[in-house]
């Protein structure tokens, strides 16, 4: 924690801190205000720990954090070990599961290994919320509750049409904007930063602030990040994330997935090249003087790059390159053997599956007529043939470039299978 002692020197660095990548900030005036002063702000990140992984949804807010702590600011980040346990409603359209504080702890731990990715670990105060709410009695819950009405958090959006619909709201999810609200009092925070979808719970903490004689924080609000179907905010539940951790070659494909529309907003959101530089990319995508492809491949290398290295960014993309551009398959795709081929051709012949071995009079065979959905399920590309068989009805399974349409197929050594857009076989030469 920063002493009154220590300042920060109030340069123009922070002017771009509060336009890039920022949606919404209350009060500006006053936060323009604070950072003036030089005073170290404390800055407060509050997570939920309900599920195990983050993905760069998360990490548009992570790297704001960052970028005041490079200029001398202190983050608290608070593990929300209690309010966890009741789930943040915020965007919900029913009740929320309650987890196990045994569950919430593991998540917690995995949490902060990879928000530790983004943010400084040296200039980062952790302060999990059980060191106050353990504390809590029932005349504390009720002294808390007393501050606010129902009526101001059944104004809430997400609470007033899940009310006028008839669907259930738990009493403990009145709790959760309290809860966190009362962080903000223990941590004495400076500013509480989080997505749009906070602003409710934000405010509260506000008023909360004023109500027990402290200085109200200022509300940092950064947009939520589409995912990559270009249509929802990235989440989990809705498959559409890029998980921090996922391997190089993966976290690269995904990136490289996202609709072209998507480009600008990711190059803002998630990397450190210049406005300048952006703007220059929007001009000419306007004006059709470059291509999307060749701009995506920048931005998924900036992206891997921040997680991985250089390094890993560049071989994830020549390994893109070669698997989607060259349609060749991938260094390690999985290999099928010779042996396998043959084990398939022994069940031919008890009567099992249609397969027939071809090949010179004397040579070992280098062709088979193999049924396809046995073979993926034998090589564990999938886990059965009906999975199989609607593969290969969907046209998702490629022979060499040629697209599979029947079970019977013929498969030569050293041919290469594809099955959807990331699984591939390689057929042994010999």
């Amino acid at each position: 924690m920063c002493s009154k002692e220590e300042t920060v020197n109030p340069s123009q660095d922070w002017r771009r801190l509060l336009k890039r990548g920022v949606a919404e900030i209350i009060v500006e005036d006053e936060m323009v205000k604070l950072l003036e002063s030089g005073r170290p702000l404390r800055l407060k990140q509050g997570f939920d720990p309900s599920r195990p992984d983050i993905h760069l949804g998360h990490v548009v807010g992570l790297r704001k954090l960052r970028q005041f702590q490079e200029l001398g600011h202190q983050v608290i980040l608070i593990v929300g070990d209690w309010t966890a346990q009741i789930g943040d409603p915020s965007g919900q359209s029913a009740t929320r599961s309650m987890l196990s504080a045994e569950e919430v702890r593991a998540n917690a731990e995995t949490y902060m290994r990879q928000f530790f990715k983004v943010i400084n670990r040296e200039k980062t105060q952790v302060v999990w919320q059980s060191e106050w709410f353990a504390k809590f009695g029932l005349a504390d819950v009720v002294r808390l509750t007393s501050k606010f009405t129902v009526a101001q958090f059944l104004a809430r959006d997400d609470f007033a049409k899940r009310f006028a619909a008839g669907r259930p709201i738990a009493i403990t999810e009145l709790l959760y904007p309290l809860m966190q609200a009362y962080d903000s009092v223990q941590v004495q925070a400076d500013v509480e930063f989080g997505g749009t979808d906070q602003k409710f719970n934000c405010l509260v903490g506000r008023e909360l602030q004023q109500m027990m004689g402290q200085r109200q924080q200022q509300v940092f609000l950064m947009p939520l990040l589409v995912g990559t179907d270009g249509v929802q905010k990235m989440s989990k539940s809705l498959g559409n994330y890029i998980a921090v951790e996922e391997p190089p070659d993966q976290m690269y494909g995904k990136v490289m997935s996202i609709p072209d529309s998507l480009m600008m907003g990711y190059f803002e959101l998630l990397t450190d090249i210049s406005d300048d530089e952006l703007e220059e990319y929007r001009k000419k995508l306007s004006e059709q003087c470059i291509s999307p492809m060749l701009l995506k491949k920048r931005l998924a290398r900036e992206i891997v790059a921040q997680f991985h290295g250089e390094a890993p960014a560049l071989e994830a993309e020549a390994g893109f390159e070669r698997v989607f551009q060259k349609r060749e398959a991938p260094r390690e795709a999985q290999e099928v053997t010779r042996e396998l081929l043959e084990r398939l051709q022994e069940f031919s012949r008890r009567g099992i599956e249609p397969m027939v071995a071809m090949g010179t009079v004397g040579q070992p065979p280098r062709e088979y007529l193999v049924s396809l959905s046995l073979l993926l399920v034998e090589a564990g590309v999938v886990k059965s043939r009906g999975e199989a068989k609607r593969l290969i009805q969907q046209r998702a399974v490629e022979v060499d470039d040629s697209t599979a349409i029947n079970d019977d197929c013929r498969i030569s050594l050293g041919s290469t299978i594809r099955v959807g857009k990331r699984r591939f076989l390689k057929v042994a030469e010999d």
